[in-house]
């Protein structure tokens, strides 16, 4: 029996995505928070963003190269997409490959905006792309999008 190029080519491309979509994971609000708590890194850049977000697919090449520059540092860079779950493997996953991204990524995995929304500050609107800052006892959030030069300085500052 003679398999078919195109069904090897289908079936590759199948156990592909599906390897790699374990680089994308899902998570709520309480595993973001042990997530952070329980790390061993002492700084934490926390990017909220989604693929059809396009000041947030401009800014992510800075959060790579602010990872891979600061890499002596205990820097966790954790991208949390705002994509609708529906979406990991038909939109996140293949974005996240496409892009090479080597941060962790997750996909919030949350019903309700608001509340999430709250919880992570208090003083966002919602709108993306947005950063939380970590260290210690040290949170800042900004809700705008960053500049390398930018996203450096705030991190510096922490």
């Amino acid at each position: 029996m003679k398999i078919k190029p195109f069904f090897c080519l289908f079936l590759f491309g199948v156990f592909s995505i599906s390897a790699y979509s374990q680089n994308v994971k899902l998570l709520n609000i309480n595993q973001l928070n042990e997530r952070i708590k329980n790390g061993k890194d002492s700084t934490y850049v926390v990017n909220f963003w989604a693929t059809w977000c396009a000041p947030c697919i401009k800014e992510l090449p800075h959060f790579e190269k602010l990872s891979a520059e600061n890499k002596s540092d205990k820097l966790a860079v954790l991208l949390v997409s705002l994509d609708f779950k529906s979406k990991l493997t038909s939109n996140v996953v293949p974005f996240v490959k496409r892009k090479k991204l080597k941060n962790e990524v997750f996909l919030l995995n949350e019903s309700s905006p608001q509340e999430f929304i709250d919880r992570i500050d208090p003083s966002w609107s919602g709108s993306i792309p947005a950063t939380l800052f970590i260290k210690g006892d040290k949170r800042k959030f900004v809700e705008s999008e960053f500049t390398y030069e930018q996203l450096l300085t705030e991190y510096k500052k922490l």
